[in-house]
Formats: structure tokens, C-alpha cells, sequence
């Protein structure tokens, strides 16, 4: 009783100042207050010990954080994963972007994914596959060098492949779509070698799937 009666006041409490500055983001307050009400359920069944709370809370903090904390723990594990495969993961909002760098991906000019980066398309979608409720956009860019038409090209099809191997690891096709953009959408200036390099780039885009 006394566990049930303590976990509900601290929910009562937060529960009050959520509408006030806390300066928790609201992944972090909803996290909390679902917490706190798993905690109190978890007290309620009538086996107090410290396993059943802590699981409850588990359960509740993972509810209550909601899209944030479901993105929160898909970046945890794929910056994991991903740490020293010379792919970047950035966090905005409830978005991740994932950026796989055109050199350590394809030969110049070319459209094959080179061998040696297939583990890391293997981590990259054993992570989609174990959270499946996004959308994901696979997308293709390159540098300003060349013609125009055919940079459009190279990136839609260098989109495609990525795409593909990422359904022949179990990844629904249903949530991706692969799409080229050519030399439109520069990371960085092309003024430079070094801008040039990080331009031509496959991102992959993993966003919470509104219909869920």
C-alpha cells in the first residue's frame, strides 16, 4: 500500500508541474509520469518486491515517452552499432538521419555496393527490422561535377541499391522509398575536394510512421 500511495503522489506532483517550465523536453516528462504510473501498477498487483515496480515502471516509462522514446532508442542502438563504420547518425527532432559517405559505399561512377560495406547494411537493418513502426526514405546525391542529368541518375540508381539490400535483410518495402536527387541537395559546399567527397552521400531518412 505504502509503495502504491508514494508512486502515486510523485505522479500527482509531476503530473502538476507538467504544465509549467520543468525543463524536461516532453519525451523526458512523458517518460517520467508513465514511469511512475507503471511503478504504482506494478506495486498494485499485490506482489510488492522490487522486481514487479521496476518492471512497471519499465513498461510505463517506454509508453508514457511515447514516438520520442521509441526514436530515442532507435538512435541509442544504431550509433551502437554504426560507431567507427564511418556512417554518421544525427538526431532532429523525432527524425534520424543516417549519412553513408560515397567512398567507403561505391567505386567512383558506379552504382555497386562495394563488398566490404555489406556488414554494415546488416547492422543497419537488423536495427530497422527490430523497430518497424517508421519510414523510411533512402536517398541519393552527389557533387556538382558532371552533367546534371546523369549525376540524377547515378543517385537514384545508388538510392535503389541501397534500398534493395536493405529488403534482402528483412526490411519491409513497404516502409521505404528510394529517390535520387542528384547534385540538388549539397550537404556542404562543392568549392573543395573535401566539399565534393562528403556531397556524394546516400542518406537514409527514418521518420515515426504517422499511421501507427
Amino acid at each position: 500500500m505504502k509503495n502504491i500511495i508514494a508512486a502515486g503522489a510523485a505522479a500527482a506532483l509531476l503530473m502538476g508541474c507538467a504544465g509549467t517550465d520543468t525543463g524536461l523536453s516532453k519525451t523526458q516528462t512523458g517518460a517520467i509520469l508513465g514511469g511512475l504510473a507503471g511503478a504504482a501498477a506494478g506495486a498494485a498487483t499485490g506482489d510488492h518486491s522490487a522486481k514487479r515496480v521496476l518492471i512497471g515502471g519499465a513498461l510505463g516509462a517506454a509508453v508514457g515517452g511515447g514516438i520520442g522514446y521509441y526514436m530515442d532508442k532507435q538512435e541509442e542502438e544504431l550509433k551502437k552499432e554504426l560507431k567507427g563504420s564511418g556512417v554518421s547518425v544525427e538526431r532532429n527532432g523525432d527524425t534520424l538521419s543516417l549519412s553513408m559517405p560515397g567512398n567507403i559505399t561505391f567505386d567512383s561512377g558506379k552504382a555497386n555496393i562495394k563488398p566490404a560495406f555489406n556488414p554494415v547494411l546488416n547492422d543497419i537493418a537488423a536495427v530497422m527490422v527490430k523497430y518497424p513502426e517508421t519510414k523510411i526514405e533512402v536517398q541519393g546525391h552527389t557533387d556538382n561535377v558532371g552533367d546534371n542529368a546523369a549525376n540524377l541518375t547515378l543517385s537514384q540508381l545508388r538510392a535503389q541499391s541501397v534500398s534493395s539490400a536493405l529488403m534482402q535483410r528483412g526490411v519491409a518495402s513497404d516502409r521505404m522509398r528510394a529517390v535520387g536527387y542528384g547534385e540538388s541537395m549539397p550537404a556542404v559546399s562543392n568549392d573543395t575536394p573535401a566539399g565534393r567527397e562528403a556531397n556524394r552521400r546516400v542518406e537514409i531518412i527514418i521518420i515515426p510512421n504517422p499511421s501507427k
